[in-house]
């Protein structure tokens, strides 16, 4: 399996000549992330997490590409789909057969890739604000995204966790023990697009020393360059 970052949450995942996308959002590098890609699964409905505008130029220009994200997610991609039709900025073919809703628990496959659904809630931001759904995706018995979640997910065998390592509803501490609690041999950052060269380096450090503490490694990827995952 090999993955590649095109920053914050975006992350892309092939597996031999196929290859499915997650969480491509407006913080994020889109320009080369589509390519090649079968499958767009959104972990929620945030727009750092999702493009809208993006994924329909893609799933227009791509008759095969499939959406899958959540319920209230997936509807209002279908909404979006056709308001895209009918002022004319062009088609999508069997929109409806091809935005798929997804709850926790679900086992589909994707891009040739096993794929199961957890958790089901975004992190709490604020009291007053709604909470959200999230899934985090498990991709290949192999690779976990949670989404904007600290949720663990039970009864599977992580061996590469995506770790949040950044956000308004995050603070390094909590970071740090879901690192600890998942336990995944590999852990490698994500949703780190509001931070700058010193917010990294810190987050960094902080990980790398709780990684190393139980046994696990924490490996920063560079934006844009595939990485090959040996379980």
């Amino acid at each position: 399996m090999e993955i590649t970052k095109f920053n914050h949450s975006c992350i892309r995942v092939r597996s031999g000549e196929r290859a499915l996308l997650i969480d491509p959002g407006t913080f994020s590098t889109l320009a080369q992330a589509f390519t090649g890609v079968e499958a767009v699964l959104a972990t929620h409905e945030h727009p750092d997490h999702l493009d809208v505008a993006a994924l329909l130029v893609a799933m227009g220009a791509n008759p095969e590409l499939v959406f899958y994200g959540p319920p209230a997610r997936a509807a209002t991609v279908l909404e979006a789909a056709e308001s895209f039709e009918a002022a004319g900025t062009g088609r999508i073919l069997e929109a409806s057969a091809r935005i798929q809703a997804v709850s926790p628990g679900a086992h589909f496959e994707a891009a040739g890739l096993d794929i199961s659904t957890h958790g089901g809630a975004h992190a709490v931001i604020h009291r007053s604000l709604p909470v959200v759904a999230n899934l985090g995706f498990f991709i290949g018995g192999e690779l976990f995204h949670p989404g904007d979640s600290y949720q663990v997910p039970e009864g599977i065998d992580v061996a590469t966790l995506l770790i949040p390592a950044h956000a308004p509803w995050a603070k390094i501490g909590e970071s740090l023990d879901f690192l600890e609690m998942v336990g995944a041999p590999l852990n490698i950052p994500i949703h780190d697009g509001l931070l700058n060269e010193r917010g990294l380096s810190l987050v960094d450090g902080h990980l790398t020393r709780v990684a190393g503490e139980h046994g696990l490694e924490y490996r920063r990827i560079p934006n844009g360059i595939p990485v090959e995952l040996d379980r």
